[in-house]
């Protein structure tokens, strides 16, 4: 018989950190520290990328690109590139403990797949050193995984399936077909996409809803209704199997995803 065997979860958006605000705050203000501007807007559109290929990327909007050329008289290169990845880290790394609570319901649903006998892997676009953060914070509320994994020391991250490969080898699953990954972002969508495995979205708390819980709670009920849908329209363009609003129905349709297989 076949069936899930192992969940593989992202971490900002998805697992901790509602509405992934940590690293879209830490882009806005690295790159006006060049005197730049980018929108929160522009920094959730490549979310989930290795935060360096996420700064390549806001690089290359053609307004930042402008702007750059008409400030410092030239085009961007490395170093710039590097210069503000580099500030990006400090701010990052000033408030990333703080953004390491699980989103409501991770960690009881977490527990419940483990007493199902499933394994519990993630990937990231952060760093080994962010996570070296985030991890152990993490688990002072709760929340722990059986595998965390980065980019680091890989040929590539997002979108590419290196990450959700090398979790099934550290977790010991042989089969694509009983890993399913779970994000909040287009680039988590397809990741799981390329690796071959179930690949299964989010809305709620996550980065491509882009609000905060109060801001969830005070909106009006139609308008919350149209943004959500707006998220599953992306997920599903992406190449999503299924689309969830929280992580409380995962049980339910991994058990409707094994009953599927075995048909």
């Amino acid at each position: 018989m076949r069936k899930i065997e192992c969940v593989i979860l992202d971490w900002a958006g998805t697992a901790v950190d509602y509405g992934c605000f940590a690293p879209v705050s830490a882009f806005v203000e690295a790159f006006k520290s060049l005197g730049l501007e980018v929108t929160a807007a522009e920094t959730r559109a490549h979310m989930g990328l290795t935060k360096i290929e996420e700064i390549r990327a806001l690089f290359r909007i053609g307004r930042v690109a402008e702007a750059f050329r008409q400030r410092y008289g030239r085009d961007c290169d490395e170093r710039d590139i590097q210069a503000c990845y580099a500030e990006f880290q400090r701010l990052l790394f000033s408030t990333l403990r703080h953004y390491s609570g699980p989103i409501g319901k991770v960690v009881e649903t977490i527990d419940a797949l483990r007493m199902k006998g499933i394994k519990v892997g993630s990937t990231t676009g952060y760093t080994k050193e962010m996570m070296d953060i985030v991890v152990p914070a993490a688990a002072e509320r709760g929340y722990r995984v059986d595998c965390h994994v980065t980019s680091d020391g890989l040929p590539a991250g997002r979108p590419a399936p290196y990450m959700v490969y090398k979790n099934m080898c550290e977790l010991g699953v042989p089969s694509r077909y009983s890993v399913l990954k779970y994000g909040d972002t287009i680039a988590d969508i397809r990741e799981g996409v390329n690796a071959g495995v179930w690949s299964v979205g989010v809305v709620l708390g996550s980065n491509e809803l882009g609000l905060s819980e109060g801001e969830v709670e005070a909106m009006p009920a139609d308008e919350l209704r149209q943004r959500m849908l707006d998220v599953r329209y992306r997920m599903f363009a992406a190449g999503a199997h299924y689309v969830v609003d929280t992580i409380e129905e995962l049980p339910m349709l991994i058990d409707a995803i094994d009953r599927s297989m075995n048909r």
